[in-house]
């Protein structure tokens, strides 16, 4: 095994250095650069590294094994034998300007092609095409930074074209835009139905969608994909994934402050043998480990709590996990819309400009192979959190002193596209040669495409340029006049006095062709449910334990005790609750604006397995989850608004896109229903792995994430049992749906129904819940989800300290199984004093709610079946032992 040596070890011969590639940022060591600038000492650079000692060095498939698995992440690290030479820690820092054309107009397809596969561009044949054509009518070539320039914006990631593109369907039905006519038709047919209490500000404009919360604020909030580079670099991606949603906040509206964070996570199960990874693939152990800390590390520096999230495990989420990193934002009224001027100059802040993050947009858009890990690495970058604090800061000081007209964030495609957006109806000269550099050396394309992190632009006008850059440089932080947002309607870039390019901006975000692909819509794979075979006199308790244990399902407070969810002093409902605060928490609850009594709750709902039986009551379900959540601590069903992720496979598979069709028209329609308005989104399409005859296509995946009102957070409720003698209520009807539940996982059956909602009747059930929840008649609510209701009971009873006698007869006509473990949609568990139950029935005498027994002092869980025999009777310490289990990372 290694060991760790000393820095003074004088025994190089068998040592092994791991330190980043030059060009990849090191946090640390430029904080130690500035630490030391501050007392006074020049230095000229900084490197961190590990150094392990061998006893004698590896060779051949052990070497292999060490250096590229266990020490280093060849994606944005080396590793050195012996003694770092200068060419280790250093760039070339010569740059001889030299401006390049890309000859498109005699290439034939072929051609047109290796161009797009050479260049990283991901462009299309149809894209090549059309690019070809308009510089011929230009009469002359491509720039490289044209090229590049277009490829970035008519990027998946960028423009989401699939989703935005012509669907034609099988059953001939045909979407000319496949959001527009979804998702989007559903929030302007919502705003509609609300009529005078519409309360949507700014919704799929801006960089984040905009309600409306309180007299004082608005709330914004975005979730984003970070998938491919995590999946190279799992740290740095996860670390920069949080940092760009936040500065999507910061650069919604005119700025809105980070008040909350949120991250899920869809790894491989983590006991998968090293010898079955593929090519070019990280463990998952690993992967979830550098997720993990990346996001921890970001959000606690920026004092920005993280109070939501999940992590869910599935095998085919082996090649291509998946990371959501989402951020909430407080919004002063009055500062949610920003327009740029023709003259405003355009100014970058924050961070300098390096090599990391160059191709970050086209390889996202791109699939993952064995090739990945050394192609893509360039399109990893490491955050600086410390960085982002401080300009996080002053930016919100620039807003509240009006020195700014608009701002967005430099994120996918760096400058290329945050200046393209921002120019896009007025135009834009920029001077690529002032970017400040991390280094020498630097192209003018890579200036300009570089996804280096830490920076935003604005639209300064002229006047509040000198006022700006003063307070910039007050608090230490860089600002730099780059160019001026022209009336020309061009993008024209220049390298000193050389012209590198120039392009239409109409060109440049209407010129992309149409995409128009074919959908095979997929029919619901029900059946009956099989019955559990040679049952034994203990199966229903081994059945929860082992659900308890499942992965997916086991507590992931080993995670959530690495983010700081108290910072900012406004949590009221944290991740973690109950009498040892350990307990699964529903949605969190913060008080964001800490002199009104306002909460606001934030929830997640997915399920991928579903989706492999039917699609469409996946994306139901993922919405019904979400909502569910945030009714189970007291938000008000009026006032939730909801965001979709969509990571896919292939869609130009027409079977998977047709799955990603029928979910879309599931958002659709309960969204119009529950007049809940789906107000920002993204996707992340393509998420498969091919090497050889290796082909891992993830499943289909939906993140539901949902924020309410909370009217009173003093009325909030938790899910932990609070006494014994109270009264337990199952709300909400079970039928025998156990296709795709954890049941069947963990017992290895298959088929069955997937549940369905039934969306008329949910709605009355969240007003109804609500209501008796905000006039104090509930002490304790749960939602019922994974396990169905043996395991939300446990989950209550361990997490409160209080035991629990429940008979399940009321709920006639179906098996025990599925009174146990049916995963029934818009559940929950409710607490009641004994003196407030016929208050508590009365509110719900119209809608399906069943008495099911009492709390109890005794610290075990007892569960009678349809026979009255006791199916589950097993201790307290027992079930939260399963729960419990390490997640082995």
């Amino acid at each position: 095994a290694a060991r760790v040596a000393g820095l003074d070890d004088p025994g190089l011969a068998s040592a092994v250095t791991v330190t980043y590639k030059p060009g990849v940022m090191d946090p640390a060591a430029l904080s130690v650069v500035r630490a030391a600038g501050d007392l006074g000492f020049a230095l000229a650079g900084v490197r961190t590294f590990r150094r392990y000692m061998f006893d004698s060095l590896p060779e051949g498939d052990e070497r292999t094994t060490w250096f590229r698995r266990v020490l280093a992440n060849e994606a944005v690290e080396q590793v050195v034998l012996g003694r770092p030479r200068p060419e280790h820690l250093t760039l070339d820092a010569n740059y001889t300007f030299k401006k390049v054309d890309v000859p498109l107009a005699d290439l034939d397809d072929a051609g047109l092609l290796d161009v797009s596969r050479r260049g990283q561009l991901a462009l299309s044949l149809d894209e090549m095409r059309t690019i070809q054509g308009h510089y011929r009518d230009a009469g002359r070539a491509p720039s490289d930074i044209e090229l590049e320039t277009i490829a970035q914006t008519w990027s998946e990631h960028c423009s989401h074209k699939t989703l935005k593109g012509r669907v034609e369907c099988d059953d001939g039905t045909t979407y000319r835009n496949l959001l527009k006519e979804t998702i989007f038709a559903a929030t302007v047919r919502v705003r509609e139905l609300l009529g005078e209490d519409d309360w949507c500000v700014s919704v799929f404009e801006d960089n984040a969608g905009v309600v409306r919360w309180s007299n004082r604020s608005h709330v914004c909030f975005k979730v984003e994909t970070h998938n491919r580079p995590s999946a190279i670099e799992p740290y740095g991606g996860a670390n920069t994934g949080l940092g760009g949603v936040i500065r999507d906040v910061l650069g919604c509206g005119k700025g809105a402050k980070p008040v909350a964070n949120t991250d899920v996570f869809c790894v491989a199960p983590p006991d998968i043998a090293a010898a079955d990874l593929p090519p070019g693939v990280l463990h998952p152990k690993k992967v979830l480990r550098g997720v993990v800390r990346g996001v921890a590390d970001y959000g606690n520096r920026t004092g920005i709590p993280t109070v939501n999230g999940a992590v869910i495990f599935h095998p085919r989420y082996l090649a291509n996990p998946l990371v959501f990193c989402g951020t909430v934002g407080l919004l002063p009224v009055g500062s949610e819309f920003k327009k740029v001027h023709a003259g405003d100059r355009i100014v970058v802040v924050g961070g300098r400009t390096g090599r990391d993050g160059i191709h970050g947009a086209t390889f996202s858009s791109a699939g993952l192979g064995a090739e990945s890990e050394s192609v893509g690495g360039g399109a990893v970058q490491i955050g600086n959190a410390i960085e982002e604090k401080k300009f996080l800061d002053v930016l919100l000081q620039a807003r509240d002193r009006g020195l700014y007209s608009a701002v967005t964030d430099c994120g996918a495609g760096g400058l290329s596209s945050a200046v393209g957006e921002m120019g896009a109806d007025v135009g834009a000269t920029v001077h690529l040669d002032r970017a400040p550099l991390k280094y020498a050396g630097l192209s003018y394309t890579e200036i300009w495409i570089s996804e280096a992190q830490e920076r935003m632009v604005l639209a300064v006008p002229p006047d509040r340029w000198h006022e700006l850059h003063a307070l910039c440089a007050a608090e230490g932080v860089e600002a730099t006049d780059l160019g001026e947002f022209t009336g020309s309607g061009r993008l024209k870039l220049y390298y000193g006095e050389h012209l590198v390019g120039d392009l239409a901006m109409e060109f440049l975000h209407d010129g992309r062709p149409p995409v128009t692909r074919k959908a095979i819509l997929p029919k619901p794979q029900n059946s009956v449910a099989p019955a559990l075979k040679g049952k034994s006199e203990t199966w229903a308790a081994d059945a929860l334990k082992a659900i308890l244990a499942a992965p997916s399902v086991r507590s992931k407070e080993s995670i959530i005790r690495r983010y700081d969810h108290e910072v900012q002093g406004g949590s009221v409902i944290k991740p973690l609750v109950g009498i040892r605060e350990d307990g699964p928490g529903d949605a969190a609850v913060i008080a964001p604006d800490l002199g009104l009594p306002l909460g606001l709750a934030v929830g997640c709902g997915l399920n991928p397995r579903y989706g492999e039986l039917d699609p469409y009551a996946m994306a139901a379900l993922a919405i019904d989850e979400a909502v569910r959540n945030l009714i189970a601590v007291g938000a008000d069903p009026r006032h939730i608004a909801v965001l979709d992720n969509f990571c896919w496979g292939n869609t130009d598979d027409p079977a998977t896109l047709g799955a990603l069709v029928r979910a879309c028209e599931a958002c659709r329609d309960l969204a119009i229903a529950w007049r809940m308005p789906f107000i920002s989104g993204k996707d992340s399409l393509h998420n498969e792995y091919k090497s050889g005859s290796r082909h891992i296509a993830i499943p289909g995946t939906l993140l539901i994430s949902a924020i309410g009102r909370v009217p009173d957070v003093t009325r909030c409720v938790s899910m932990d049992l609070k006494a014994a003698g109270n009264v337990i209520y199952l709300i909400g009807s079970t039928a025998d749906e156990l296709g795709g539940s954890h049941y069947f996982e963990v017992t290895g059956l298959s088929g069955g129904t997937v549940p369905q909602v039934d969306v008329d009747r949910a709605a009355k059930l969240f007003r109804v819940l609500h209501a008796a929840i905000v006039s104090g008649l509930v002490r304790s609510c749960h939602d019922l989800s994974e396990g169905g209701l043996a395991v939300a009971a446990a989950e209550m009873a361990f997490a409160g300290g209080i035991g629990a006698d429940l008979n399940l007869s009321p709920l006639a006509g179906i098996s025990d199984e599925a009174r146990l473990f049916s995963e029934s949609a818009t559940r929950w568990l409710v607490e009641v004093e004994p003196d407030k139950a016929e208050a508590f029935e009365e509110v719900m005498h119209d809608l399906p709610c069943f008495a099911l027994g009492k709390t109890v002092r005794e610290s075990r869980l007892r569960i009678a079946g349809s026979a009255g025999d006791w199916l589950i009777w097993a201790r307290l310490d027992e079930l939260k032992a399963a729960w419990q289990t390490p997640l082995g990372l």
